[in-house]
């Protein structure tokens, strides 16, 4: 909770000139008995008119001033909030953005959108009300004492061996409310979950009519968190009835003894009056205090959970004695004995793997499902550190490089193509900052796409969806590549990139290819791709069985020439 109490820092005069408002209507609520208490016993029980309506005119001014305090506390209160919100939202993007792959498995992307969207409001609204209301209530229990023992020491008592009561038991519904809403945000992350996976999906689940299934699904979740919602909800609710039926009982207590004490003339009826007005409002202050249970008990369940992502290690950054002056110059890309293994998993997923790749060759990379081939390209750009072994790039272990210097020279395009919501010119600028209009047409030419977005409603400013949902599989795959050829890198990485791309369209791209000067590595499942590459590794369970070119590996491979004979009868086949 310290640490993200740490963000207000910045608004400390806000938060301090909203907290002097508080204090200037909370003096104002204070005082207004003593002056009820003086009307009465000076006016009305005198029958002076003249007391009344000086003392009565002393309360409307105070009045009034408490009203003008109550809303510039609001404005400086919002200020504070919305502005602390704000700070950690973004510092908490910003830390997701550095995680690296293994932090990712740690936190769902589900979990962290809960985090930085209801966990974040969650405080931000707690602050807000603090600095609004909250903290009026124990001052107003603690002033409102003080002041009926200013009034009246005797009566006072009856509320002093009350109220200590009441804090006790309010701390320890509080401990009990923190543990029941944290379950409750762990809930909310599973529903987000479950919609996030759902409305992702939507098309194959029309496709497979699984509507029932997938609504039976949210419905187990959303039971699930609508069960522990109400738990925690009927826990807290049960403060306020034992609140009530004590302050009651202790406001009753201040009538009967108050009533003796101004028969016998020991007390006058102005101070009963006064001191029964201070229980009332001690009353109302412990009234709210269920709702300042329930709201800081979700608020210290949400800090706790964005303090989780803020701890976080990130176990890929840059090593202290990496040289901010090494780069890829040539893209020679070489492994040695490398050995990999995913975090938390018992089998590795490369296995002693040695090769070298020229610098301006292209090689495919041939392997099963789970052969290895995509861990395989992501030790290259550092999105995992090899387990044993190392990965050189012109000569230089990868670690020895900054990974901003590192990525820069290296063009990516992975399995599935990602597109973002903008237009089609955004996404590919998206590759390289500040891209000229010459160097995108180059790169969509290259891609084998330029026809194609000619062809769009808007050409180049057409809008995409989310994952560019409006194109076909081929249009997302040719866009990624194209935005991967902008930046000019010396290493290209193809993950299956080709995959749903025709025979003659990629063997364009293939083609257009050459006439860049960078080390290209293509993943693909295609023998006719594998051929047109000056050379091919052979992966199995996380080994390199074999390398070499066609005609070599035809030779001396078994299992490739399993592949390339079964490829060759779908070949036939697809074109008999």
């Amino acid at each position: 909770m310290l640490k993200v109490l740490g963000f207000l820092k910045p608004y400390r005069i806000a938060v301090a000139i909203a907290l002097l408002f508080t204090f200037i209507e909370l003096a104002v609520e204070l005082v207004q008995p003593l002056f009820m208490a003086k009307i009465i016993d000076d006016g009305i029980l005198k029958k002076d008119l003249a007391i009344v309506m000086k003392w009565g005119s002393i309360m409307l001014g105070f009045s009034l001033i408490s009203f003008a305090a109550g809303l510039l506390n609001s404005f400086y209160s919002a200020h504070a909030s919305q502005s602390f919100g704000y700070d950690i939202r973004k510092s908490l993007f910003e830390k997701v953005q550095s995680f690296s792959f293994a932090n990712f498995n740690l936190f769902p992307a589900s979990s962290l959108i809960t985090r930085m969207t209801n966990d974040i409001t969650q405080l931000q609204n707690t602050l807000f009300m603090s600095l609004r209301i909250m903290l009026r209530a124990p001052l107003l229990i603690i002033g409102g004492l003080v002041m009926a023992y200013v009034v009246n020491v005797k009566l006072a008592l009856i509320l002093s061996i009350v109220v200590p009561f009441l804090f006790v038991f309010l701390k320890w519904i509080m401990s009990i409310g923190g543990a029941l809403f944290k379950i409750v945000q762990e809930k909310l992350d599973s529903v987000n979950g479950v919609m996030r996976e759902t409305l992702t999906g939507i098309r194959l689940i029309k496709a497979f009519i699984r509507r029932n299934h997938e609504v039976k699904r949210f419905t187990a979740v959303n039971e699930d968190l609508k069960e522990h919602t109400v738990k925690a909800l009927r826990i807290m609710e049960v403060t306020m009835p034992v609140l009530l039926i004590i302050m009651n009982l202790s406001i009753l207590g201040v009538l009967w003894f108050g009533s003796i004490q101004v028969n016998s003339g020991g007390v006058k009826v102005g101070e009963v009056v006064a001191i029964v007005n201070y229980a009332t409002r001690i009353t109302g202050a412990f009234s709210i205090f269920s709702f300042i249970i329930m709201a800081f008990s979700r608020a210290r369940a949400s800090s706790n959970r964005i303090v989780e992502v803020f701890d976080a290690t990130v176990d890929l950054t840059d090593q202290a004695e990496a040289d901010s002056k090494l780069t890829v110059r040539e893209g020679r890309v070489e492994f040695k004995n490398v050995s990999f293994q995913y975090p938390n998993t018992e089998s590795p997923a490369l296995n002693n793997i040695s090769f070298t790749v020229s610098s301006g060759e292209t090689v495919a990379i041939l392997g099963a499902t789970g052969s290895g081939k995509t861990s395989l390209f992501q030790l290259i750009p550092r999105l995992y550190d090899v387990s044993e072994g190392q990965v050189f790039i012109d000569g230089i272990d990868v670690r020895e490089m900054k990974m901003e210097n590192l990525r820069k020279q290296i063009g990516f395009v992975p399995q599935e193509a990602l597109l973002f919501t903008g237009t089609v010119k955004e996404n590919l600028a998206w590759g390289k900052e500040n891209a000229s209009m010459e160097e995108i047409i180059e790169a969509v030419k290259n891609a084998q796409i330029y026809e194609t977005i000619l062809s769009f409603p808007n050409k180049f400013e057409t809008k995409l969806g989310q994952k560019g949902v409006n194109l076909s599989g081929g249009q997302k795959q040719r866009l990624s590549i194209a935005r991967a050829l902008i930046r000019k890198p010396k290493i290209l990485l193809l993950d299956d990139s080709t995959s749903a791309l025709d025979m003659k369209t990629e063997a364009k791209l293939l083609d257009a290819l050459k006439a860049y000067t960078c080390t290209t590595l293509i993943i693909t499942q295609k023998i006719t791709t594998a051929i047109e590459a000056d050379r091919i590794l052979l992966l199995e369970d996380g080994k390199l069985l074999a390398e070499g070119t066609h005609e070599i590996l035809l030779e001396k491979s078994d299992l490739y020439r399993e592949i390339f004979r079964s490829q060759q009868r779908e070949g036939s086949r697809n074109y008999a």
